[in-house]
């Protein structure tokens, strides 16, 4: 499945918003300044997205996600290679030394980077697109992209069928961080996403 442009444009306005709301909370986090670059969104088969993360992420990754349910449902995942994620930890401290391993404590930073984002996102479709979302507790993996991803489809209560993908990249201090969204959904779900954002984009034209 492709979307349509129409789709595209509307859906990474969306998401852009969200970013923006996530960058001002991680901004006040760190006392930095965060950017987040222009989202850049695709859509596609959920069979399809392992051979291209593992493409674009290479070997180990470090993978947050988060169940979602309610209008919509699925999961959604931040997903970051070990050396953004540990550029990603240093930039929420004021760490100055360069970490070689991800340890407890940098685990949990990039656990609440997660929340925090994966929340702005999903927030701006509850809240614009007028969708009721839940959201379940964020879990942290670390392991290779076949692993992360068999895992969300082990705890999904439906089948996945589809990925909407989101590149982007974190620019704060001397560090650049590039990261992956990819929000899981049932055919269902993605109907009814697609539907909402055409009523939304119908609304801006009132």
């Amino acid at each position: 499945m492709e979307l349509t442009s129409n789709q595209s444009d509307a859906l990474t306005e969306l998401i852009n918003i969200g970013y923006g709301r996530a960058a001002g909370a991680m901004s006040e986090l760190t006392g930095y300044r965060i950017t987040l670059e222009v989202p850049q969104v695709s859509m596609h088969e959920a069979q399809d997205l392992g051979p291209m993360l593992e493409k674009m992420l290479g070997g180990e990754i470090v993978g947050v996600n988060q169940r979602f349910s309610g209008s919509l449902s699925g999961t959604a995942l931040l997903l970051l290679d070990e050396p953004s994620a540990l550029a990603l930890s240093r930039l929420l401290t004021d760490e100055r030394s360069v970490a070689r391993d991800l340890d407890s404590n940098a685990k949990e930073i990039i656990t609440e980077v997660g929340n925090i984002l994966l929340n702005a996102c999903l927030g701006v479709f509850g809240n614009l697109l007028q969708i009721s979302v839940a959201f379940n507790v964020p879990i942290l993996e670390v392991g290779d992209v076949p692993r992360v991803l068999d895992s969300v489809a082990n705890r999904s209560e439906e089948k996945l069928r589809y990925g909407l993908m989101i590149h982007t990249r974190f620019h704060a201090k001397t560090e650049n961080v590039t990261g992956y969204l990819v929000i899981v959904l049932g055919i269902d779900s993605l109907d009814r996403l697609l539907q909402e954002v055409e009523n939304w984009e119908n609304r801006q034209l009132r």
